[in-house]
């Protein structure tokens, strides 16, 4: 029997604590044992980006992200993105510009977004399209996913700075 060892990590904000097995990924932690089940496994390898999770405002695949790497750091999954005035205005975009099919990749696409607009509030679609290399989708042609992040950022644009970001 593998000893657990005791996690804690700030995820979505919150400070939690969790027990998981040395060998368990991030991924296998946030939907197993945290509940948080928007992250999606998909290759489980690092290419295919539906893991996709913020680690310290980092973009990671959290498939490759050991579950005890993350003590003492923050973890931004999508359940992260909205807050009680509602959906991040990427998560409004994606779903007023018709950016997604059957949703499975989104969530890792909405995190790959954030962390860009994050860096660059003001994106050419290339760095768009350069960005989201690590983000597989099989349903669409990727159009509408880069237009919901442009109509995120102007968004964003408009929106007043909070203090202390």
């Amino acid at each position: 029997m593998t000893d657990k060892t005791r996690v804690h990590a700030r995820v979505n904000g919150e400070q939690t604590e969790f027990l998981c097995e040395p060998h368990q990924s991030l991924l296998e932690c946030l939907r197993d044992i945290l509940g948080l089940t928007g992250t999606k496994e998909g290759c489980n390898d690092g290419n295919c980006g539906a893991c996709s999770v913020l680690l310290d405002g980092r973009l990671v695949n959290s498939c490759l992200v050991l579950g005890v790497e993350v003590e003492g750091h923050q973890v931004t999954t999508v359940e992260g993105l909205a807050d009680w005035r509602g959906l991040h205005p990427l998560q409004q975009a994606f779903i007023d510009e018709d950016a997604l099919q059957c949703g499975y990749c989104t969530p890792g696409i909405l995190i790959a977004a954030k962390a860009l607009l994050d860096r660059h509030p003001d994106p050419s679609e290339g760095l768009i399209r350069t960005w989201l290399a690590g983000n597989l989708c099989r349903c669409t042609g990727y159009t509408k996913i880069v237009s919901a992040i442009q109509s995120a950022a102007a968004r964003l644009a408009e929106q007043p700075r909070e203090v202390g970001t």
